[in-house]
């Protein structure tokens, strides 16, 4: 394919399309048109190729001429699929801008979400909903993630403007502010924006190509660099960029957003495994910014979709042969499938995942040997701590086993601590920029996020002893220091980590590490094939 001429991929519109090459459309969008083949409700979308990615990146003009095209084309796609125009003052249509690489690189490029949002079709969107929170909630995200992703603004005075509305209300957090206290952050946002020459324009379609291009050269980001290289992806080509109609997780009491694995990506254990936020958008739950709530509380309060979400989940692992890690929104009380990609997994859960799927008859002994190869046997096991120690905190198991290092505040830090002793990365939340932080770490522990944000998903893969939510935890404003259950901690501090039980102690502990059961029969099954192979 030439990057000067293509056609847009389109998913969900017309007739269902052939597998896609997830060298072409990404690994996405491939698994996008699988899932649509497959019966799940997915969004109508199209998707800009990776062959575009280079010529992008390097801003090539003829590229750039193909881009305008591409996405001139696809929404004129999405429109006949949806009934709905691009910008429109009556019946707007919104879309989110993805990447996909034909890895998956877990939060490590970027997103922009509610593109189109301009003050004719915020007005549409309150007139076709009835419901001004949800287009000024929207509208405010849009100014704040078009301004960090295309602007390059920092995030800090769009958080400051936040966090001020949030006590000037009296409400606990943003989710709690009413239409007018968000119709008023959204004036702030837009005067911000515009202050730090990082607003986006009213034509919606300026606003697509923008997007487009960022998500494009996010390839090239320090964060994306660093995690290929730590995971041998360097030979990528480039991402891909998914374009989809917008379905809104903010929209109410019955919405809401959420990531959920077929199986826990920690453990292993079999049932389904969900980080569920209502009335929010997704980058809510993988950001890490928000705690989540679990698949009991999201059956309690949406036993119809929860059933549907396990079925769904059911039937992309036997179709994948593979533990699924997947990304869905609920709108109005509809379901709608967005994600669904190989689950990260820890190498103690990929042991028990691989004997499990054989023993089903999904796979067989072949495929789960070379899934497990290169696992260490130690570094799978189920570590414990050989002196016991009065806990000081509980936080959220997202990764398990057990870790012991010095506190550290920043990734920098870890990565010094590291070469000579172990180190615990300590922070409020997570973000992907800390991947070589994760990498340097024996553990990680955040005051707020859930187990599926992409910093847990990250620490999973890397076997990384993982604590999120830890309420008892509050960092100071300049990183120095923090306070955990009342007592100070500073950088150096010895402090251990429990991955099973969430309890967090003081002081230096000795570890031990059990050999997981599985691996007896992964040895088995490895001499079998020799003795089959010498014979």
């Amino acid at each position: 394919m030439s990057d000067h001429h293509f056609e847009p991929i389109f998913i969900g519109v017309g007739a269902p399309p052939k597998p896609l090459s997830a060298a072409q459309a990404g690994s996405k969008a491939a698994q996008l048109a699988r899932m649509s083949a497959l019966g799940l409700n997915v969004p109508p979308a199209f998707v800009l190729p990776t062959s575009l990615c280079a010529g992008i990146v390097a801003e090539d003009d003829a590229a750039l001429r193909a881009l305008r095209k591409g996405v001139v084309a696809g929404i004129e796609g999405l429109e006949a699929a949806t009934g709905a125009r691009f910008g429109d003052s009556r019946s707007p249509l919104f879309v989110s801008v993805r990447s996909g690489a034909e890895k998956s690189m877990p939060g490590m490029l970027e997103t922009i979400l509610d593109v189109g949002m301009n003050n004719a079709s915020l007005h549409g969107l309150i007139r076709t909903t009835g419901n001004p929170r949800l287009a000024f909630d929207s509208y405010r995200r849009f100014l704040q993630s078009f301004a960090e992703v295309v602007g390059g603004a920092a995030v800090g005075p769009f958080e400051a403007a936040l966090a001020q509305m949030v006590q000037a209300e009296g409400v606990a957090d943003e989710s709690e502010l009413d239409p007018e206290a968000l119709e008023r952050l959204t004036v702030q946002f837009l005067e911000i924006a515009e202050g730090l020459s990082a607003a986006a324009p009213d034509d919606p379609t300026e606003q697509l190509m923008r997007a487009a291009r960022a998500v494009y050269q996010s390839w090239e980001s320090p964060r994306a660099k660093e995690y290929r290289r730590l995971n041998a992806l360097e030979d990528l080509q480039g991402t891909a960029v998914t374009v989809q109609a917008m379905v809104f997780g903010n929209a109410g009491g019955d919405s809401g957003a959420g990531v959920a694995f077929s199986r826990d990506p920690a453990t292993g254990a079999k049932g389904l495994y969900v980080d569920f936020l209502a009335d929010a958008q997704g980058e809510d739950v993988v950001s890490g910014r928000r705690t989540p709530s679990d698949a009991a509380l999201l059956a309690s309060r949406m036993p119809k979709i929860a059933r549907e979400l396990e079925q769904g989940a059911q039937t992309l692992e036997k179709a994948c042969r593979d533990v699924q890690d997947i990304e869905f929104t609920v709108e109005r009380g509809r379901l709608f499938f967005l994600q669904t990609r190989a689950a990260k997994r820890t190498p103690r859960a990929a042991l028990k995942i691989a004997v499990d799927l054989v023993e089903e008859g999904l796979i067989d002994c072949k495929l789960a040997l070379e899934r497990v190869a290169g696992i260490d046997p130690a570094q799978a096991g189920a570590g414990r701590f050989v002196q016991s120690a009065p806990a000081l905190a509980k936080a959220v198991p997202a990764s398990p086993g057990v870790a012991c290092g010095r506190v550290c505040f920043t990734s920098e830090q870890a990565q010094a601590t590291a070469r000579s002793e172990p180190a615990i990365l300590v922070r409020r939340d997570t973000s992907t920029e800390d991947v070589a932080g994760f990498a340097a770490a024996a553990g990680i522990l955040t005051a707020i996020g859930g187990r599926t944000a992409h910093a847990a998903v990250v620490a999973r893969q890397m076997g990384k002893v993982c604590l999120v939510g830890c309420r008892a935890l509050v960092i100071s404003a300049d990183q120095s220091h923090a306070s955990l259950g009342g007592q100070e901690l500073r950088q150096g501090d010895w402090i251990a980590l429990d991955g099973a039980s969430g309890e967090i102690s003081l002081g230096r502990r000795d570890i031990a590490v059990e050999t997981p059961v599985e691996y007896a029969k992964i040895q088995q099954w490895m001499d079998e094939r020799r003795d089959s192979a010498i014979l």
